[in-house]
């Protein structure tokens, strides 16, 4: 696993309260997501979960996925999920766009499938942003600092 961009200080204090397991998946996911999309934008949040969130742009409506850690589990949500072709069937959820695939393992992401899926987010999000950024492979925290 390459080291290609550090967590921020902020989040990593709040991540550190996780379990281990959950820390090392979180830490895996988010380098393979790196990985596929280098000029991403993290944009990080801590609401209901502890979640970062990859944006072509610095906007949360531009972005293409996310990883949302909650306390016992995470997640590889999309942000635009229901938009996307899924003819697999791996994508959960009911909501009106969101949709996510359970992570217990990195075999759960690591794999053709899901890969060809985050590459076809990206491609997706590249297509529908309203207009051109600035902002390339920052991250821009959210998490209050109190």
């Amino acid at each position: 696993m390459i080291n290609s961009r550090p967590i921020s200080l902020d989040f990593q204090i709040v991540l550190d309260s996780k379990e281990q397991s959950l820390i090392a998946l979180f830490k895996d996911l988010r380098e393979y997501l790196l990985e596929l999309h280098p000029d991403s934008n993290e944009i990080l949040y801590h609401t209901h979960a502890l979640t970062s969130v990859f944006s072509i742009s610095e906007k949360l409506s531009d972005a293409f996925c996310m990883i949302p850690i909650y306390t016992n589990h995470l997640n590889l949500g999309f942000n635009k999920g229901t938009l996307l072709k899924d003819p697999d069937k791996i994508l959960n959820g009911t909501g009106k766009l969101i949709r996510h695939i359970d992570v217990k393992s990195p075999e759960d992401y690591r794999n053709p499938t899901v890969k060809a899926l985050i590459q076809e987010a990206i491609r997706f999000a590249i297509t529908d942003i309203d207009k051109p950024t600035n902002s390339i492979g920052v991250t821009i925290s959210k998490i209050s600092k109190n």
